[in-house]
């Protein structure tokens, strides 16, 4: 039949066709290695035409570009030989945005990721192979870039983003996020917050580092312009983050149904009992021996009730909050996020302001909105937060405000107050020996820890590397 004709003309024909994909491969590494040699252009590898696709935005104005741009060669210049920019994750997000803003012409990069790469990664994850199973992901990604793109230099940090300082975040031009954890969002957003400079109440606009974010879960996604200080930030908008799903503790513990409900019992009630890995000792999603004991030990507990259904994969899902990822609206995204970054480097065009949704579910929804400051934020308003409870008030009702409030959403807040000229915890939770020495304070009320109306509280979290302060008011 035709259709047969038509299968054996595509994908038919010699035996020895499958070699042909490895020649080109072999063909295409020739080519770029004496276009590299015989470009021209010393050590950037730089051949004539190489960047023709970049001069046509900057080397010419349109009817897209900023009313004061004026073009020049300038602006390719500053994007080749000058500009940093910080790329946050090499995951879905961070594979795309690292080929997108090499191939656009920024040479500068640095990745952080703290993540090593899974067989699970490689269907969308295009920067590695089998073979890199086990390594780190930004060492790979950087590998790879360098390796393809000549004059290209991508600098891996294989580290979480909380061990780097001040210092090496100043450095950047343009930071852009590929995370997947709303708590490490909110630690840069904060981290970019401290290093604004105010002179008489008035923002030093020199000491802005743009940052731009973008998120995807399924096939939707969104990205956003942050001008810190000047624009919303990540802690304005807070509300719009969807609530991590959380099971009844009832059900956990005693009715559980769902493969899910036996790996949160293992998670949350028989880990802090078993302590597998030493007192105080944390789970670490990243820690494959950790994933390991909880999925062994949620087999058995699935084994009681007669559960099917877990596995590695899902146990490490469930601990680390993963939700599936697709490649194309990861793509879209990196795409969007990567635009943002070159008409920022270039001044060439209006950002985008400041916030884009994008859905693919059923059919194709763009829409873009101003995404507004909220004038008490406690991230980038610079203002104490109110906090109102009668003087009754448990130290725990207010660490269950910091934690549930949706304008807060800490993780594990530490609280201390001064008293009597002296600095006194309160309560801090991350440090076991502090904590089971300030769990009694927990019980007792405002008033019984000494503290007094207009009272300021040091409130610090994971979510943020400042300490935010709330001004403590009595309700009469």
């Amino acid at each position: 039949s035709g259709s047969k004709a038509l299968w054996v003309k595509v994908g038919g024909g010699n035996m020895a066709d499958g070699v042909e994909p490895e020649k080109k491969r072999r063909r295409i590494e020739e080519l770029t290695d004496e276009m590299a040699v015989d470009g021209g252009c010393g050590d950037t590898g730089d051949w004539e035409g190489r960047w023709n696709h970049v001069k046509k935005f900057l080397e010419r104005s349109g009817p897209f570009t900023h009313p004061d741009f004026e073009p020049s060669t300038e602006s390719l210049q500053f994007l080749l030989d000058t500009c940093k920019v910080l790329v946050l994750g090499a995951g879905g997000l961070g594979c795309e945005l690292l080929k997108n803003l090499a191939l656009s012409g920024f040479r500068h990069i640095h990745v952080i990721d703290m993540d090593r790469i899974d067989v699970s990664n490689l269907n969308r994850q295009f920067l590695f192979r089998p073979k890199d199973v086990g390594r780190p992901k930004a060492d790979v990604a950087a590998e790879y870039i360098n390796s393809r793109i000549p004059g290209c230099e991508v600098v891996p940090h294989f580290k979480k983003i909380q061990d780097l300082d001040e210092s090496f975040y100043r450095q950047f031009h343009i930071i852009v996020c590929g995370l997947d954890s709303i708590i490490a969002r909110r630690w840069i957003n904060g981290m970019l917050m401290s290093l604004l400079n105010y002179e008489d109440g008035v923002l030093d606009t020199s000491s802005i580092i743009p940052l731009i974010d973008g998120g995807t879960e399924g096939f939707k996604g969104n990205a956003r312009v942050i001008l810190p200080g000047m624009t919303a930030c990540i802690d304005c908008t807070l509300e719009l983050y969807p609530p991590q799903i959380n099971f009844p503790m009832c059900t956990i513990a005693t009715m559980p149904r769902l493969p899910e409900h036996c790996i949160e019992y293992v998670r949350i009630l028989q880990w802090p009992k078993e302590q597998p890995f030493g007192e105080g000792v944390e789970v670490d999603g990243d820690e494959p021996s950790h994933i390991q004991w909880i999925y062994e030990k949620s087999l058995e507990r699935a084994a009681q009730f007669s559960i099917v259904g877990i596995t590695y994969r899902l146990t490490q899902g469930v601990v680390k909050r993963i939700i599936p990822a697709v490649a194309s609206t990861n793509a879209v995204i990196a795409a969007v996020c990567a635009t943002e970054v070159f008409k920022i480097a270039s001044s060439a065009y209006i950002p985008l302001n400041n916030y884009l949704v994008f859905n693919d579910v059923d059919g194709l929804y763009t829409y873009t909105f101003e995404a507004e400051r909220k004038e008490n934020c406690p991230a980038c308003s610079q203002l104490p937060q109110d906090l109102q409870f009668p003087s009754s008030a448990k130290l725990q009702e207010v660490l269950d405000y910091l934690t549930n409030h949706a304008s807060f959403q800490m993780k594990s807040p530490a609280i201390t107050a001064t008293l009597d000229g002296k600095n006194r915890t309160l309560y801090l939770q991350t440090v076991t020996s502090i904590e089971e020495k300030t769990r009694p304070n927990l019980t007792k009320t405002l008033k019984e820890l000494g503290l007094v109306h207009g009272q300021e509280l040091a409130v610090s979290d994971v979510t943020t590397p400042q300490t935010l302060l709330f001004k403590l008011q009595f309700l009469s």
